[in-house]
């Protein structure tokens, strides 16, 4: 495996060069932030990023997440062109060597928490995810500012206009407009040696109305099944999988593992219906055996791009919620202890 980390560009916080000092992490995730949603990322770009990351003795494994247009969801008569940009882009990906591109396919929100900052009793502080409390929110006015994270994202009058629209469109049509995307940019990632890897809906249920299809092992099974392409991929994040128990996860590896080409560890704990909080990673601390999800990847041979996930803020650290660096430290080094474990039992079975 590719121990990697999430790194959000100049503006992050976490510096490579603290990054580089995680043993074993050898890879970096990211993506043009800048870019708008819709518009072809330049090659250029691109390499600029790369020799960034590159210069401090890392490599540029994964580009998360390059956004699909919200009119490409919606199947709006604008998605060609839309679709087409995003095809541009991926050439550009594999023009600068970039082989793993994570996307996903929510609809208005990407992942979705209503605490940035849920209290733990040592101090420390995680994401966490009330479905009751969501609840209250959406009987405001005011959704967007009062969802945490996505204030600074939609204007007042482009937010109301995705939520109208989306009302409009049930899961057989998200399915639809999914399978319109993919036949048209697969075929592009495969010519361009880029492996596609959809991120799973994270939380991994419908919310506020609007139809969330990546949610289970069926889903991503049928979505593997619409194009029979080794670019048409997931991303297993055992974190937005692991927040609905009735996933088991294990079993997902087992009959996904040709097409897993991306994976995040992260622990969550369930602690109600449709209710989670973030976990450190080590699995007595969560609802996830990440022993056992590591086991069944070794056991299946996966090779590709790991990375640790949400952490909490922890020994004082401030910087972008779930992404400091010191708790995703200790995430890469745990995730590397399991995957030593799983190998040594894995051979000696």
């Amino acid at each position: 495996m590719k121990m990697t980390m999430r790194w959000f560009g100049g503006d992050d916080p976490v510096k490579l060069e603290r990054i580089r000092q995680v043993f074993g992490v050898s890879g970096i995730v990211s993506a043009l932030h800048d870019t708008p949603v819709g518009e072809v990322w330049p090659y250029e770009d691109l390499m600029e990023l790369k020799e960034q990351i590159n210069a401090e003795g890392l490599q540029f494994e994964v580009v998360e997440s390059i956004p699909v247009h919200e009119d490409i969801k919606l199947g709006l008569d604008t998605r060609d062109k839309y679709i087409a940009n995003y095809c541009a882009s991926i050439e550009n990906l594999g023009r600068a060597g970039i082989r793993t591109l994570c996307y996903n396919f929510m609809p208005v929100f990407d992942w979705t928490r209503t605490n940035l900052s849920h209290p733990y009793a040592d101090g420390s502080h995680a994401l966490s995810f009330n479905y009751e409390e969501l609840q209250k929110i959406s009987s405001g006015n005011d959704l967007v500012d009062a969802l945490p994270g996505w204030a600074e994202v939609y204007t007042p009058d482009r937010f109301r206009y995705l939520m109208e629209a989306f009302q409009g469109i049930g899961q057989d049509a998200m399915w639809d407009n999914l399978e319109y995307f993919l036949k048209k940019v697969i075929p592009v990632a495969e010519a361009a040696g880029v492996k596609m890897c959809i991120h799973p809906d994270d939380p991994p249920w419908s919310i506020l109305g609007l139809p969330r299809i990546i949610v289970d092992e069926d889903a991503l099974l049928r979505l593997v099944n619409i194009i029979d392409s080794p670019s048409n991929g997931v991303t297993l994040c055992t974190g937005s999988l692991g927040a609905s128990l009735s996933n088991d996860l294990p079993q997902m590896v087992r009959k996904l593992h040709r097409r897993i080409h991306f994976v995040h560890m992260r622990n969550v704990a369930v602690v109600g219906p449709k209710s989670f909080h973030e976990a450190p990673h080590l699995s007595s601390m969560g609802s996830v055996d990440m022993f056992a999800v590591m086991r069944s990847l070794v056991k299946c041979g996966y090779s590709g791009p790991i990375r640790p996930d949400h952490g909490r803020m922890i020994w004082g650290e401030i910087g972008r919620p779930g992404y400091g660096l010191f708790d995703r430290a200790l995430g890469a080094a745990y995730l590397q202890g399991l995957y030593e474990a799983a190998n040594k039992t894995v051979s000696y079975s």
